[in-house]
């Protein structure tokens, strides 16, 4: 058995996130929002880009701000002037989306974070029967997994990173249908991703290899911490079973194109839009090509009006 409760593993939370945000540990539990300068740290979770433009962090008592100079003085006045939950919602966030943009920066990444719930995760059994089966993964068993329908279970960019999944095949062919795998962010925590093939969701798949997932995790003696976007209530309800909401971040960048592209589009989209262009591409030289084989006709025509 597996002696945490979780309290500890709410602190150990709280203090990485103290490293990644500049911070002390307690700043998370006043009852007052606290503005600090952001700066690098070699123990901060690894696929952050540090120091912050400005990252906005609650375990829901106040706002600790982690930001450049530059922006301390605009994010200070704009978590003063709402009540610290309304600073995550919208339409009060366009109030600093209108003040960063001039300088070059807009809101763009917003996420919740979950933690293990240590009294759900071992005290609940799964009961029926399977249609599937599951296996331990290691880093060797990754090769061939760096696809499309993997990409929130193991990072391509990230492979180094990529630690340890469980997988489910169905119990009839063998498929490997889902995939939930960890990337080892930081010393003390790594983060769960998921995916389930479409064929096969709604049959516990994802449930049972996030469940399966945290407790090897916990064997390890790293905290398993799940993130998803608000707005993905399958992926928070799958969180839900055996994980419980500890705190929400609302991140600042300086926007690229191919931020604005994938804030818009999936995958999927940006696949048909590239495919749109291309064939726009295709029928514009056509119609050229056509236009110009037009003209020289005519050409040759006036060139030899006796042929």
């Amino acid at each position: 058995m597996i002696q945490i409760t979780n309290e500890q593993i709410l602190k150990t939370a709280m203090m990485q996130s103290a490293i990644d945000m500049n911070c002390n540990a307690d700043d998370f539990l006043l009852d007052k929002n606290k503005v600090i300068i952001s700066k690098e740290n070699t123990d901060a979770r690894r696929y952050l880009k540090l120091p912050f433009a400005a990252n906005l962090v609650s375990y829901g008592n106040n706002i600790i701000a982690s930001c450049s100079s530059e922006l301390c003085a605009i994010v200070e006045e704009y978590i003063s002037s709402f009540v610290w939950y309304h600073c995550f919602e919208t339409p009060n966030m366009h109030v600093l989306s209108q003040k960063l943009r001039p300088l070059g920066f807009d809101v763009c990444f917003m996420a919740e974070y979950w933690l293990p719930d240590m009294n759900k995760l071992f005290s609940e059994t799964e009961s029926g029967k399977k249609s599937f089966t599951t296996k331990i993964l290691v880093p060797c068993d990754f090769q061939n997994l760096y696809v499309d329908e993997w990409s929130n279970a193991l990072c391509a960019d990230r492979k180094n990173l990529d630690v340890l999944a469980v997988a489910a095949f169905d119990s009839d062919s063998q498929k490997l249908v889902g995939l939930a795998g960890c990337s080892a962010d930081c010393d003390t925590m790594w983060q769960i991703g998921i995916d389930v093939l479409p064929d096969f969701r709604r049959k516990g798949i994802a449930s049972t290899l996030t469940r399966e997932l945290a407790k090897e995790t916990l064997l390890r003696g790293k905290i398993p911490f799940y993130c998803c976007a608000w707005s993905n209530i399958v992926s928070a309800r799958n969180a839900i079973n055996y994980f419980r909401l500890t705190y929400v971040k609302n991140s600042t960048t300086q926007p690229t194109l191919q931020h604005k592209f994938h804030s818009s589009y999936s995958k999927k989209d940006m696949f048909r839009l590239q495919l749109f262009l291309q064939t726009t591409r295709n029928i514009l030289h056509f119609q050229l090509h056509k236009e110009l084989f037009r003209q020289l006709s005519c050409l040759c025509a006036l060139q030899n009006p006796l042929s």
